[in-house]
């Protein structure tokens, strides 16, 4: 965080100070939730959890360096109190931004986000220094939290947002200011919560309602793919970039193919050039993501060879999000197990069978949540799909939702052995150490509570005689 004494830091968020011999010492550190990262010059956010009390570790932290707590009560140790700490928390990453200069973008969709803010941070930080959220910090504290990680030599602020409900993004918009920003796609995450796409499209698009206008350098990228984020051209006052593979888009994709691994390969078009693209993740689905990140590039001044080169080099940063890796017997696994919905699941099985011609395909998948009333429907149309798409074996994993899986993809004509329902986890992880051979690949993926990655975990264990070879 850029550098700001305890006085200050009280000023902004309205705080009252209490133990602090000296009001002008300096935050120079990290802005810090949890204790155990606490170090010398940061600053230690106290919330009070369900389980945990963050007040209760404030002589810890303050022994390991820092400099004070921001709470809601005394601690004995130097702190800012305040009334209502996450407020408290927003109000200081609003001040920081403000003074940073930096140019922020931020984006939000119902899938991709994570990936596609990861791209656009790899090709950003070839024009500048950069920073982003990390994995997916993307609510009311992740997000501040990572806008204060930024330096005076930040360049470009990468924001990821997520919502649960109307508001949530205008909220998140006022904490840190957007002065570009991108809309990947309205699907169906979360529509239990939202009660329809209609709905999400409502939420998504307060991003580009809270954009400056086009005269003072505000940018709204949408998908030209996607009617209701197209749509949302209408509800803001900022330049309009259309991404896709629409020939009405401003940067688009020609010639579109998967290498013999999977991997996307296509012409990127800008309004500045086109350069030809090979990517390192696994997926077509990666295409949409790839089209964003270089809107959001080519917006900021990079040119169509930069942008194409940063593509092609760029990997995966955040873990279980379509994580490649190889036995040494030749199984590979496909991790994708951090969360999942129907657009997300689709994809991957899409992924699962481009990189497993000629092998034998395992799609080992479990619960989507938060799908309301579109549960069994979106189930049974996921367990019919591995059956068009010819997934060898489909092991549908956990209670409900994965016998709907097994049923759709029964009802398609998985009849015989090529579909089966397991309890649990571990039920899967013991049919697939007793059947696998060499050569098979497998995908793990199911919504983040279902807890599949210790099954993509106990298959890499089984097959570890030597090292692991990480693609």
């Amino acid at each position: 965080m850029i550098t700001l004494s305890l006085a200050e830091i009280a000023e902004v968020v309205g705080g009252r100070m209490h133990d602090i011999p000296d009001a002008s010492a300096q935050v120079t550190g990290p802005v810090v939730r949890d204790s155990r990262e606490a170090g010398p010059g940061c600053l230690f956010v106290a919330f009070v959890g369900e389980r945990v009390d963050g007040h209760d570790y404030a002589p810890a932290v303050v022994g390991a360096g820092a400099v004070a707590v921001l709470g809601s009560r005394p601690v004995g140790v130097p702190a800012i109190v305040v009334d209502d700490v996450q407020a408290a928390l927003g109000a200081l990453a609003r001040h920081v931004v403000r003074r940073l200069g930096a140019t922020l973008v931020a984006l939000t969709g119902s899938a991709g986000k994570t990936s596609t803010k990861d791209l656009i941070a790899q090709v950003l930080r070839r024009k500048a220094p950069t920073v982003f959220t990390p994995g997916s910090m993307n609510n009311e504290v992740g997000l501040p939290l990572t806008a204060l990680t930024a330096t005076e030599e930040t360049r470009f602020l990468v924001l990821e947002m997520g919502a649960r409900g109307i508001g949530h993004i205008r909220y998140l918009c006022e904490l840190t200011p957007p002065r570009i920003g991108l809309v990947l796609n309205v699907g169906s995450a979360h529509i239990g919560e939202f009660g329809g796409r209609e709905q999400i499209a409502q939420a998504k698009g307060e991003l580009v309602e809270a954009l400056p206008p086009a005269e003072e350098g505000g940018t709204a990228i949408l998908n030209a793919d996607d009617a209701l984020v197209r749509a949302m051209a209408s509800r803001t006052k900022a330049k309009v970039i259309l991404f896709g593979e629409s020939d009405e888009a401003d940067v688009r994709a020609e010639n579109v193919r998967l290498t013999d691994s999977g991997q996307p390969s296509f012409r990127l078009h800008t309004p500045s050039g086109a350069s030809d693209v090979t990517m390192r993740l696994y997926g077509e689905h990666h295409v949409s993501n790839a089209l964003a990140a270089a809107a959001v590039a080519h917006e900021l001044g990079m040119s169509a060879d930069e942008i194409a080169t940063a593509l092609s080099e760029a990997g995966s940063l955040s873990r279980w999000r379509m994580e490649v890796t190889e036995r040494p017997d030749g199984v590979t696994v496909v991790n994708d197990a951090y969360n999942a919905n129907p657009e997300s699941m689709k994809a991957a099985l899409r992924a699962l069978v481009a990189m497993g011609k000629g092998r034998r395909t395992w799609a080992v998948l479990g619960k989507m949540a938060e799908l309301g009333d579109e549960a069994l429907a979106e189930h049974d149309a996921v367990g019919r799909l591995a059956v068009r798409l010819n997934v060898s074996k489909l092991v549908a994993v956990g209670g409900r939702e994965a016998r709907w899986l097994q049923l759709g993809a029964y009802n398609e004509g998985s009849w015989g052995e090529e579909s089966v329902h397991v309890s649990d986890a571990q039920a899967a992880v013991d049919l697939l150490r007793s059947e696998l051979r060499p050569g098979d690949v497998v995908l793990v993926k199911a919504s983040r509570s279902v807890g599949l990655e210790s099954v993509a975990a106990a298959l890499l264990e089984t097959g570890a005689e030597g090292e692991v070879a990480a693609r």
